[in-house]
């Protein structure tokens, strides 16, 4: 069922029905529950989850329910692991070990800078089944940036595809690591071990457009520490589909129903996953 959904008719994914539904539910999702509410929060309408760092709005419990609604009825049979949901019951996140096409729904991401009025933030959606990623969505609706990639199809932004490529020989890197906040000790002395010639560390932003920037060639890599799926799945596949790569300190590419080893990176091209794979592992090594 997934895979013809997929298809479509017409067999090949670009044209088929059911992926411009799936485009036409996020941003209709965006238009009616997000973007009315972008720079117009009342205080009473962000919370705080786990500190100042998780925020929660009426606008991404909204939009999810609204993704829910739209997403499983375009695939009927489908379960939804969105962040919201899980947050209020753990266990819905089982969904992604079952046999039930899974949509993988981060609503905001980039709450703080959506609470902030600022418009790096995007709606994240992605396909699985069986642990397998076949196609995502990021869209950031106050850039008017679709970025669409579909399993063994490729990745675009706003239909035009899209290719990571690789850093020019010798350029420093530039890499989007995790705040501080969401790391354990062992992961901060592993990320600090970026703190080093050649490689320019930087904070990340959403972690969907910071996978977007990679899948674009506009950064060279990631190196995150949490594996929540919505956070990195829509992301993994875009970065894939343009020619990227993703590794954990295990050296396996991640996995988004968990066990992975931490932090991990994305990167434009396996040589640069490969490297800053090694830093992260200097610590260790020790």
């Amino acid at each position: 069922m997934t895979e013809e959904f997929l298809s479509g008719t017409t067999g090949d994914p670009w044209e088929s029905a059911s992926l411009a539904q799936v485009e036409e539910a996020v941003r209709k999702a965006a238009a009616v529950e997000i973007m009315p509410r972008f720079r117009q929060l009342a205080a009473h309408e962000i919370v705080e989850k786990n500190g100042p760092h998780d925020l929660v709005t009426v606008a991404d419990r909204s939009a999810e329910e609204h993704l829910t609604a739209s997403l499983t009825t375009l695939l009927p049979g489908s379960v939804v692991v969105g962040e919201e949901a899980v947050h209020a019951d753990p266990a819905v996140y089982d969904a992604l070990q079952g046999d039930a096409p899974v949509w993988i729904v981060d609503p905001v991401d980039g709450t703080r800078q959506f609470v902030h009025g600022d418009p790096g933030f995007c709606t994240l959606i992605a396909l699985a089944r069986h642990g397998e990623l076949l196609a995502s969505w990021t869209y950031a609706p106050a850039l008017d940036e679709m970025a669409v990639a579909v399993r063994g199809h490729g990745a675009r932004v706003n239909g035009t595809p899209i290719r990571s490529g690789s850093p020019a020989p010798g350029a420093d890197l530039e890499v989007a690591t995790s705040h501080p906040d969401f790391t354990t000790p062992a992961q901060k002395e592993a990320l600090l071990s970026l703190r080093t010639d050649g490689i320019h560390p930087r904070p990340c932003g959403s972690a969907g457009l910071e996978y977007l920037a990679v899948a674009r060639g506009e950064l060279d890599g990631t190196a995150f520490s949490w594996e929540n799926a919505w956070d990195h799945a829509a992301g993994l596949l875009l970065v894939t589909e343009a020619g990227g790569a993703h590794l954990t300190l295990s050296g396996e590419p991640f996995r988004i129903t968990g066990g992975n080893a931490l932090p991990f990176t994305a990167a434009r091209d396996e040589a640069t996953a490969r490297r800053i794979r090694s830093l992260l592992l200097s610590p260790q090594a020790d």
